[in-house]
């Protein structure tokens, strides 16, 4: 497979706009709209989080129905707490894109991310969708991705192209997430586009999967959002033979490539996390299980004291042996290896007699990568996060100022 320019909009017969609809205090663009041709087919994941915002709802119940042809996002306002007020203006939304559009309102998915607990500007908002409606571009996924972003520091966008029996394939996406980024979703809004010939059910069975494997691999602060989505939707013109569930090295190679795309989405999330100054990439090898390799990512990836010594360029390995042991994971502290990149810091569950000049300066790259060796099985996982620096207090404690 190779990258390619155009993101969502790199798949033919996709369109895209992000304009400025007031939604923000400033004036950066704030609202999205991706739009199919024909109907796509659509499959979703969505926020575990019990307090589940209007917009999620909604995309639910429209997805029920396995075809969309437009998604609709503002950014600068979650539509979260909002009650029945919140989910009349979700379905509102949804709505006036249809009617600008020309197109069933039920055909229309709806996503919004930002400030919990008030109530979207519906007016503002009506007349941003039919300015992005009348903007739509087959060169515009660089400003929907622009649109969707909140502290966000730049935009994510990501395009391959990969070749399924022995014909052209493209996948595009673009995400956003920078802070409340936790695992079961990450807390994030993420839409994918493809033009492979696959029916409903492989392809939500193709999304769960690469899901698990990257976005719900993501954590920047432990904080599970109320608005997390992935959308993908699928043109189905591309000249392959249809693609079916579980089988055969077509289905294979497109999730092959839907993990690229969205692992490369990640990589840039984790690296734009609210203060970052530095990509972290913890590995876990030879767990137990998959279980017990999560359980140990996910302490190391989440552990303020860890990341706060990733800032600091401090090689203090028994951070890290800490938060592997409260995991609740099996395994032998007594065979435990750490490596920092490829030198090794730890081993057998001591120090391994590591230079602190060489360990210091190893911290300062950009990515660090945290390879833990548990020698207790078989299972392998990585998980993506970013270091806690001064900035990220001062970001969330403005964050509504």
């Amino acid at each position: 497979m190779k990258q390619i320019d155009g993101g969502i909009t790199a798949v033919k017969g996709v369109q895209a706009a992000g304009i400025p609809a007031g939604i923000k205090k400033s004036e950066q663009k704030d609202l999205a709209l991706i739009y199919t041709e024909k109907p796509a087919i659509a499959a979703g994941v969505f926020t575990k989080n019990s307090v589940t915002a209007a917009p999620v709802l909604v995309s639910r119940q429209h997805l029920q129905k396995p075809t969309a042809q437009a998604i609709v996002i503002n950014s600068g306002n979650a539509n979260a707490c909002t009650g029945e007020i919140g989910l009349e203006n979700a379905l509102r939304m949804t709505s006036i894109t249809g009617e600008c559009l020309g197109i069933d309102k039920e055909q229309v998915l709806v996503s919004s991310t930002g400030v919990i607990g008030q109530q979207l500007p519906m007016e503002k908002i009506e007349k941003g969708i039919q300015a992005a409606a009348n903007s739509l571009s087959s060169e515009g996924g660089g400003d929907a991705a622009e649109a969707i972003m909140t502290t966000d520091t730049y935009p994510k966008s990501v395009a391959i192209e990969t070749t399924i029996g022995g014909k052209p394939v493209k996948i595009g996406g673009i995400a956003k997430g920078s802070g409340m980024v936790a695992p079961n979703m990450a807390t994030m809004l993420s839409y994918l586009t493809t033009n492979a010939r696959i029916d409903s059910k492989s392809l939500q069975s193709a999304l769960n999967t690469v899901v698990d494997n990257t976005y719900n691999q993501l954590t920047v602060d432990t904080d599970r959002s109320t608005n997390d989505t992935v959308i993908i939707l699928a043109t189905r013109i591309a000249e392959h033979s249809e693609i079916v569930q579980n089988k055969g090295e077509d289905y294979q190679a497109f999730c092959n490539g839907l993990q690229f795309v969205c692992t490369e989405l990640v990589r840039m999330l984790a690296r734009d996390g609210e203060g970052a100054t530095k990509l972290v990439e913890v590995v876990v090898k030879h767990a137990k299980n998959r279980d017990d390799a999560e359980k140990a990512a996910r302490a190391v990836a989440e552990s303020p004291l860890v990341k706060t010594a990733i800032f600091a360029n401090d090689a203090n390995w028994g951070r890290i042996m800490m938060a592997i042991g409260k995991s609740e994971a099996e395994f032998d502290p007594y065979k435990v290896n750490v490596l920092l990149g490829d030198y090794l810091l730890v081993q057998n569950g001591m120090d391994a007699g590591y230079d602190e000049d060489k360990a210091t300066q190893l911290f300062n790259n950009d990515p660090v990568q945290i390879t833990i060796n548990l020698n207790a099985g078989n299972a392998d996982i990585t998980m993506w996060t970013c270091d806690y620096s001064y900035d990220y207090i001062r970001i969330n404690a403005d964050y509504r100022t």
